[in-house]
């Protein structure tokens, strides 16, 4: 019964191998060669997903004696399957570098309007803060000398209560 799982590892480990392969040329590729691609690895995740199944059902057949081992060899597999169905998801949204400086706009001349914008905005932005800054500051002194004017007012009148 172990050899039985152990044929399915090694058909996992090539499938999974070829996979993998498979997911990093997806990014690269666009239009109806990455959709074959694409069905493609689908098809052999599914059979990656029935190996699975297959060595499951081993090792529920296998002695309790050596069932641990297997067990533990399985849940590394379904793990690498995870990772690789996350890879894929992945590879399957990546844009191609065409594909994205199409979507975003490569032109040059694009990018040194949008540059002199920002730094516009930064100057204003510097000449505003400058502005509150300064407007903050008359506020503290205006503030300050306010208080010691009425604080004045009030001692005076204390005084001309106590001479009177």
């Amino acid at each position: 019964m172990s050899s039985d799982f152990e044929a399915y590892e090694q058909d996992f480990g090539t499938i999974t191998a070829e996979i993998t392969n498979k997911i990093g040329r997806i990014p690269k590729l666009s239009g109806e060669e990455k959709t074959q691609l694409v069905l493609n690895v689908d098809k052999q995740l599914e059979e990656v997903r029935e190996l699975l199944e297959q060595m499951d059902l081993e090792v529920r057949e296998i002695p309790i004696q050596s069932r641990a081992m297997y067990n533990s060899r399985l849940k590394s597999y379904k793990q690498e399957m995870e990772k690789l169905e996350k890879d894929f998801k992945r590879s399957r949204i990546a844009y191609s570098d065409e594909v994205r400086n199409e979507l975003l706009g490569d032109d040059a001349s694009s990018s040194e309007s949008q540059r002199a914008h920002l730094l516009d905005n930064t100057e204003k932005l510097e000449r505003s803060s400058r502005r509150l800054e300064a407007g903050y500051q008359i506020a503290v002194e205006t503030g300050t000398e306010g208080v010691r004017e009425v604080y004045r007012r009030q001692i005076g009148r204390c005084f001309s209560l106590l001479c009177s």
